[in-house]
This record gives structure tokens, C-alpha cells and sequence, in this order.
């Protein structure tokens, strides 16, 4: 009797086990959260790409650190871009099915995003591009899948316009004047163009377009121009080295750094604190956050993961601009998904598609961004299904020769321009592509 007893246990034992090896991946899917992540840690943009990555990095284990979404905790894996935008698409195939499918990709590039703009619909895998990439994907009845949440490029230049309208003493001041733009030549660079030609026709200043060969280190001839044209602003749309070549060549050029703003890539230390002291009064858009050692994220991503060792880089660089906009995109993908959980299920995984609805229906009050440890730090966003973009509030911070402070009250975007513009070209696109506009029955799916 002992040994048939035995018998029997060490069946069920070995059955046991077997439907445990048998089926490993349902097992981490009902567990794990996959984020993907297409960063640039190599390259000419390495020095601003590598912040936004250790930033991203660090909210996803801080997340994991609370205890997960509701349980669920997240896994990610990196696949290196080198801001290239062919990597990009081969990093998104390579990524798209692992760990049971992606959650949702941030390719960290407008040239990327461009790219993947048309596989996402048919992999059903949201974009979500944090203050950058295709500013009419603002409009969801067209781009169902992307996301530019927090801002897009035409609400940092509207801002920009705006600022400088009020140091000059009103909009009507702007009559006459000339406004340069500095642009890393990719689709990056040329987004703020519309909407700085469109201020142009309704302002009377004068544009200048001055294109720039990526990856920058070379703007003598464009320099040269600024000064024998002589504009009275000079607007800075680069990344990386371009940024502080920039305004190196606009120290040795004589023309003053208070008088230059920067799009809100081109405002971050890597830009500026070689420079020092020769870069103090240069401007720059802060779509939300700009610096932020003292926020409450912060203390708890040093307390909760580099004091535990598990910091992804430099313990200095935690708060910074560039590692800062790395937390916030991470954190709204993340609520993204307990935005979704609180339709599917709580404590499960989310597909892309599911995930999706979360993004659009987000709804990030003061309360929890509070909660999150982002006071201060930003306001509040709701998307719809109309609104991907969920919020067009700006400031301005203005390098101090040793660090960033906020230089201008919250400038909110003028949506009576940017709608139409909006409207207008996502309408442009769909006849392009084919595309109907989504229903109404379909903004509740």
C-alpha cells in the first residue's frame, strides 16, 4: 500500500512538472508586461540619447520596485537604433512578438516614427511619441495608433512665438521682425516649419529657413548668413552635437544667446554645460518638465533602485532634462496600461490593443500625478479619441551658466491655429493612405 502511495504522488508530482515545462511562456504572459525599448546609446547622439534610455529604464523599475501595474510586473529589452531610421524598423520587427507581444514601442525619433506610423495599425501596437514625432497625429480619427502625448513640435514653436511676442511687448510687436530657424535637415527638423510659416502670414515677421546637414558639426556657412542677414531671433531645431555647435558658432558670431530658443530637444545639459558660462541666457521649450533633482520621482528612483544597486547609469545624471523626459515617457506608457486594466482587468496583461484604449482614454489628474511622484514636475493630460496629444501646456527655462531654471509662466499653445492645421493635414494624409476616419462606434472599442 506504501508503495502504490508512493507510486501515485510521484505520478502526480511528474505531471505537475511536466505542464510547468510544458507551457513556460503562458506562465511569464499572465506575469510580465514586455516594454520594448529602441534606444540610442552609440553614435553621434549617444550623449543625449543615453540620459533618455537611463531615465526610461530606471521608472520601469521603479515600477516594479511599488510592486508593479496592480501586480504585474515588467520586463523590457533594449535593441540599439544608433538614431538610425532602417535600425529603427529592424529593432521594432525584431521586438514586436518577443515575451508574448509589445506592449508598445517610443522609437525616440521622428524619422522612426514616420516609418513605423504604417505597420502599427496592422500589428495593432500602440506609438506613443512624447513630445515629438508626426504633429497631426495629434488627431486620433485618423491615427488611431499614435500617440504625441504631452506635445508635438507645433505646440513648442507656437509657444516659442508666444514668449517672444511678450518679451517684445505684444503680438502686433512682431510686425517686421525677422525670425531665423536653425533645423536639423530630416523630418525631424522641418515639423516646426508650418506652423512658423503660419504665425509668419498672421504676424508679418519674416522666416528664414536654415537647413542643416546632420550631424551638425558644421555651420560656418550658416552662421555666416545669420550674420550678414542680421535676425532679430534665432530659433535652434537640432539634436545632439548640432545644439551646442550652435551656440558655440553663435558666441564666436557675436549674436546674443538671450535672443536664441531652442525647440525642446535642443535644451539639456549635453547641449550647454561644456559651454558654461558662454552658453548663460540661451532659451529653451519645456513641454512639461524641465530639470527636477527635488521632485519626489526622483528621490524615490535613487532610494528604490540605485540605492539597491540597480541604477541603469550615473547617479548625477537622475533628474536631469534629457533622464527626466525618459521617466515621464516611461510613466505615461505605464499608465497607459493600468489605464487599461481598469477596463480589462486588473492585475493582467494588456495587449497592444488593449493598451491602446488605455492611452486614449487617459486621464492623468493632479491626485495622481501626485501620487506618482511628478508634482511639480507637470500638469495634468486627457486624451480621447479625438485628442491624442492631451495636453499643450509650455514653459520656458533658460540656462544659468551651471544649470536650468524656468525662465516664464505656463504659455499654453493657441489651438484655433493648430486644430485646423491639424485637421488639415491628418485629413491630407487619410486621402493619401486611403484612410476612413474612425466612427464613433469605433472611438468606444
Amino acid at each position: 500500500m506504501k508503495s502504490r502511495s508512493f507510486a501515485y504522488a510521484t505520478a502526480l508530482a511528474a505531471t505537475a512538472l511536466a505542464a510547468l515545462l510544458a507551457a513556460p511562456g503562458a506562465y511569464a504572459q499572465e506575469k510580465e508586461q514586455f516594454f520594448p525599448i529602441l534606444p540610442y546609446r552609440t553614435g553621434a547622439y549617444a550623449p543625449n540619447g543615453v540620459p533618455w534610455a537611463n531615465g526610461y529604464v530606471d521608472y520601469l523599475k521603479l515600477v516594479n520596485a511599488r510592486g508593479g501595474i496592480n501586480g504585474v510586473k515588467i520586463i523590457f529589452e533594449e535593441c540599439e537604433t544608433g538614431y538610425a531610421t532602417d535600425r529603427g524598423v529592424e529593432c521594432y520587427e525584431r521586438l514586436k512578438g518577443k515575451h508574448g507581444g509589445a506592449t508598445l514601442f517610443q522609437p525616440l525619433s521622428t524619422g522612426i516614427t514616420f516609418a513605423l506610423t504604417g505597420k502599427a495599425p496592422a500589428d495593432k501596437i500602440p506609438l506613443v511619441t512624447v513630445g515629438y514625432g508626426l504633429s497631426e497625429s495629434q488627431d486620433g480619427g485618423v491615427f488611431k495608433w499614435n500617440f504625441p502625448i504631452a506635445g508635438t513640435y507645433w505646440v513648442a514653436a507656437d509657444a516659442i512665438v508666444q514668449e517672444i511676442a511678450l518679451k517684445e511687448g505684444g503680438m502686433a510687436k512682431l510686425k517686421g521682425k525677422k525670425i531665423a530657424l536653425v533645423y536639423h535637415d530630416s523630418p525631424y527638423g522641418k515639423e516646426p516649419i508650418a506652423l512658423l510659416q503660419e504665425r509668419s502670414k498672421m504676424l508679418g515677421y519674416e522666416l528664414q529657413l536654415l537647413p542643416v546637414t546632420a550631424p551638425g558639426v558644421e555651420q560656418k556657412s550658416t552662421w555666416l548668413q545669420i550674420r550678414q542677414s542680421k535676425p532679430d531671433y534665432v530659433l535652434l531645431w537640432g539634436w545632439g552635437v548640432m545644439n551646442s555647435t550652435a551656440i558655440k558658432e553663435a558666441q564666436a558670431t557675436g549674436f546674443p544667446r538671450e535672443k536664441m530658443y531652442g525647440g525642446w530637444w535642443s535644451g539639456a545639459e549635453p547641449d550647454v554645460k561644456d559651454l558654461g558660462m558662454g552658453a548663460k541666457g540661451y532659451n529653451a521649450v519645456a513641454m512639461q518638465h524641465g530639470a527636477e533633482p527635488g521632485s519626489r520621482v526622483v528621490k524615490d528612483i535613487l532610494s528604490m533602485v540605485h540605492d539597491k544597486g540597480q541604477g541603469t547609469g550615473p547617479k548625477e545624471e537622475v533628474g536631469s532634462v534629457l533622464y527626466m523626459r525618459g521617466a515621464m515617457s516611461a510613466m505615461i506608457g505605464v499608465e497607459g496600461v493600468r489605464r487599461a486594466q481598469e477596463r480589462y482587468g486588473k492585475g493582467k496583461v494588456m495587449t497592444g490593443e488593449q493598451t491602446r484604449w488605455g492611452l486614449e482614454n487617459l486621464a492623468l489628474d493632479q491626485k495622481k500625478l501626485d501620487a506618482l511622484g511628478f508634482a511639480g514636475v507637470m500638469r495634468p493630460i486627457s486624451t480621447s479619441c479625438a485628442d491624442h496629444m492631451g495636453a499643450n501646456w509650455v514653459r520656458v527655462h533658460t540656462w544659468d551658466g551651471t544649470k536650468w531654471v524656468f525662465s516664464s509662466e505656463w504659455l499654453q499653445a493657441d489651438e484655433q491655429i493648430i486644430k485646423p492645421m491639424v485637421k488639415a493635414a491628418a485629413n491630407k494624409y487619410a486621402e493619401e493612405k486611403k484612410l476612413v476616419r474612425r466612427t464613433p462606434e469605433d472611438c468606444q472599442t
